[in-house]
């Protein structure tokens, strides 16, 4: 790996740069920002304190090194009561997988991994291919002399369909767990604003409530669904019944919200893309055994997570220089993946390419779900090339204005059949 070139520019120019980012236009296409920032170098300084990381060699080293930690409760405690971090959906987002260390991230990832694993994958394959084929049946019929937001109609509801047929949730629930999911997520952005955080706390509190009711009625009738399982599971590594089924709700809070909100965008991604390059879309249907690498292509090209963030521990260093213990960095994995340095032509949507990322992270913190959210988007993609061939964009979609969670809200098609 090449040394990073470490900016020298002043916290303000990387000020205006995110304040343009963050507008509904920066977000419909934020990678002529990130050309610019990574001009400024491989490392510049944020504004809000720490720095940013634009290479995918040094995001990737940080990611894979043990000697950087995930922004634990321990440390969100320590940025004191007036911040973001303590935040009553930040503490509650820092009791779930994502923001554990060892030895507590190993500790609850061996006792989550079942829900993962290749069985439990098998056995929902037939849950995300009849959840598709309804929806772009559904699809279908709004299609008929008209054009339709697939965003909407397909990639917000198949993800919430899966989990909620998988956990055993009530169909008219599905809704409202989505919206409360989207609203949650707030306290997971790069900057939120107060009247966002509230949100977040709202939505938090809800899904508590709702899933504190969801683990009493598992507890009083258990089947053969995960959160069953996992209260079994727990049960035999928890003796203290309270403790373990607050580890069981920390698990189903945490798996609805990766489930929901990223898996949506990388769906909506993965059509979008394919249809701004019909010809890309046209080869795909003569070879649809490489669809599983154009969805690679889609992860890296345009991946739903934008930004990641790591803590300095006590042996941490970037090139061999080393960083505050306690410090934080910014992992822009967005621009990473079109790092000139690790892909030629980065900014050239290719299905031929051997796409590389870090959109699903990197180490011991690889994104648990990876495979369901991949095998969701394989599996519609495939749908749609099969029974719409001449599917095309009616407009171009619109976006949110975040940051680390980028969110398209619509996505209008047309068939011309």
């Amino acid at each position: 790996m090449e040394p990073p070139i470490v900016a020298t520019v002043d916290r303000r120019s990387v000020t205006a740069l995110f304040s343009r980012l963050r507008t509904s236009r920066g977000q419909t296409d934020p990678y002529p920002h990130y050309a610019e920032l990574r001009s400024m170098g491989d490392i510049v300084p944020a504004p809000w304190g720490g720095h940013v990381v634009t290479s995918f060699g040094l995001c990737e080293h940080i990611l894979r090194s043990r000697d950087w930690l995930v922004p634990d409760a321990r440390w969100r405690q320590q940025q004191g009561a007036a911040t973001r971090w303590t935040a009553a959906s930040s503490r509650e987002m820092a009791q779930t997988l994502p923001s554990l260390n060892p030895p507590e991230h190993t500790h609850v990832r061996k006792a989550t991994a079942a829900m993962f694993d290749r069985r439990s994958l098998r056995a929902l394959q037939h849950v995300v291919e009849k959840s598709t084929e309804t929806l772009t049946g559904r699809l279908s019929e709004r299609l008929h002399s008209r054009e339709a937001d697939l965003h909407t109609a397909v990639s917000e509801e198949l993800p919430v369909t899966v989990i909620g047929k998988w956990l055993g949730l009530p169909p008219a629930d599905y809704a409202r767990l989505r919206e409360l999911t989207h609203e949650q997520v707030f306290a997971q952005e790069l900057l939120p604003s107060a009247s966002q955080l509230a949100r977040s706390d709202a939505a938090t509190e809800q899904l508590r409530d709702y899933f504190t009711t969801l683990i009493r009625q598992r507890r009083a009738r258990p089947g053969s669904d995960p959160v069953s399982a996992c209260l079994r599971a727990w049960d035999a590594l928890e003796p203290d019944r309270e403790a373990a089924d607050k580890a069981v709700h920390r698990v189903v809070f945490f798996v609805l919200l990766a489930a929901l909100e990223t898996t949506a965008t990388l769906l909506t991604h993965s059509v979008l893309h394919l249809l701004q390059h019909p010809r890309q879309w046209h080869w795909l249907r003569a070879h649809p055994d490489q669809v599983p690498a154009a969805v690679e292509e889609s992860l890296r090209f345009d991946p739903p997570t934008h930004v990641i963030s790591r803590i300095a521990g006590p042996g941490a260093a970037i090139d061999g220089v080393g960083v505050e213990a306690g410090s934080m960095v910014h992992l822009l994995v967005g621009a990473a993946n079109r790092d000139p340095a690790q892909h030629l032509e980065p900014d050239t949507f290719d299905v031929t390419r051997r796409a590389t990322h870090l959109s699903f992270s990197a180490g011991m913190h690889y994104c648990l779900g990876a495979s369901l959210a991949r095998q969701e988007a394989v599996t519609l993609v495939t749908a749609l090339l099969d029974r719409f061939p001449r599917l095309r964009l009616a407009r171009a979609p619109e976006w949110a204005p975040r940051v680390a969670f980028r969110r398209p809200l619509t996505l209008y098609v047309t068939d011309s059949r």
